[in-house]
């Protein structure tokens, strides 16, 4: 056994993460700064998300055939290149709206496979560390929101020091440096190397294969509820984080600074959500930990934003919401793991990726429109409503009661379905934030 492959990952994902905050606050800041717009931060949140839906889509079988390693290392690469080139092309004076909204299309095309493919590497990693995929998952995503809330603060203090575009130029350096460590350290592990024994690349056989990972989607009511659920909830965190917090923070907030530290809080929180659920998180029933603490993390930030204009109440809310975030991954990412063959892994999780995914372009274009035209908290009020009622779900649908029913050890190790079979246990691995 080594430690070394899934600590490899574990500081590859903080770096990664903590730039990816850098941008979350640096491009609708720097958007804001250079037009003036909400409706702009808006359409670039678009061009942002978009892209992820396809590439989520289709990335699965193209994992498999170039190996999680390299997908992971050339995906970093491209994001880097992709986010440096937005400073560089503002101080040449050569930025035009156009451009910005294709770079952030072309990182957003690319920076999900690379995601998708360290992610599914953790049931390998940690057999090879000697740990539960349980804890596995509670410290892989407790070590990303403690990158994010770094990330968001360090972005805070940059911006309000040394610009938006610096930020930019930081996050690219971190891509790069997460590449490096993913190529150095997972070099031999069997599980990142491409996969052998596939069938010879033809538009039949990837189509096949895409679709084995949709059967796993559309076979079981709590795959759809889950997906469905979290699909309407990042498309709503997609407008919070890209439109509507960044411009409650300007307007009411004082600054980026303010607005970083927000973040931090909220990350900060939701690495104790995490560490706690790993520590004690398996001796209470799964749907009763995810229902509260989706309620206590949704719509109450949106609530307070719109009532409040001052720091201090949407910082302990904040703070209350990132502890039940925390909680979400680690629970969602256990249930698929145990349900989902090794070998299917990449597919299932790059169709429910997009699935999940699907409503963030609309979130970013809705908030961004919804500001231009009725004012920030009107929008907060109407997407706290919306969060709400969709976070209502695991109490009212039966389904969600499968959340709780462990499938047999054989399911969730070698095991493969034939075609068409749906177990109804099974569940997507979502990206709720």
């Amino acid at each position: 056994m080594s430690r070394r492959p899934f600590a490899a990952v574990l500081a590859a994902n903080t770096v990664s993460i903590a730039g990816s905050s850098l941008t979350l606050i640096g491009v609708p800041w720097f958007v804001l700064q250079t037009t003036g717009s909400a409706g702009r931060a808006g359409v670039v949140a678009f061009c942002a998300t978009l892209p992820v839906i396809v590439a989520a889509l289709v990335g699965g079988p193209v994992i498999d055939r170039l190996g999680r390693r390299r997908v992971s290392a050339v995906s970093d690469m491209v994001c880097a290149a992709s986010v440096g080139a937005i400073p560089l092309l503002h101080y040449a004076g050569l930025l035009e709206f156009w451009m910005l909204c294709a770079c952030m299309a072309l990182g957003g095309l690319v920076h999900t496979p690379g995601m998708t493919a360290r992610s599914v590497l953790l049931p390998s990693l940690a057999e090879h560390a000697g740990t539960t995929v349980a804890r596995a998952a509670s410290l892989y995503d407790g070590v990303s929101r403690g990158a994010r809330m770094t990330g968001a603060a360090v972005a805070g203090l940059l911006i309000a020091v040394l610009g938006a575009e610096t930020v930019l130029l930081v996050d690219a350096a971190t891509f790069a440096v997460s590449a490096l460590l993913v190529s150095a350290f997972l070099r031999g592990v069997p599980a990142a190397e491409p996969q052998r024994g596939l069938a010879r690349p033809s538009f039949a056989v990837y189509r096949a294969e895409l679709a084995e990972g949709w059967r796993f989607l559309t076979g079981s009511r709590l795959l759809l509820g889950v997906t469905f659920m979290v699909m309407t909830t990042n498309g709503l965190d997609q407008g919070w984080s890209s439109v509507l917090l960044p411009v409650h923070g300007r307007e009411d907030l004082g600054g980026a600074t303010t607005l970083g530290l927000m973040i931090s809080l909220f990350g900060g929180f939701a690495v104790l959500g995490a560490l706690l659920y790993g520590v004690w998180g398996e001796r209470f029933p799964r749907r009763a930990v995810f229902a509260a603490a989706f309620l206590v993390s949704g719509a109450t930030r949106y609530v307070v934003a719109a009532l409040t204009g001052t720091p201090l109440p949407l910082a302990v809310t904040m703070a209350l919401a990132g502890l039940g975030a925390g909680m979400l991954n680690p629970i969602l990412t256990t249930v698929i793991y145990e349900r989902v063959p090794e070998e299917l892994r990449s597919r299932v999780s790059g169709v429910t990726t997009a699935g999940c995914e699907l409503a963030m372009p609309v979130g970013g274009l809705a908030a961004g429109l919804l500001v231009d035209g009725f004012g920030i908290t009107r929008a907060l009020l109407a997407f706290g409503g919306v969060y709400f009622l969709t976070t209502l779900s695991p109490l009212l649908f039966p389904a969600w009661r499968e959340m709780d029913t462990r499938p047999p050890a054989s399911v969730s190790r070698t095991e493969r379905p034939a075609p068409g079979s749906a177990p109804a246990e099974r569940s997507p691995h979502p990206t709720a934030k």
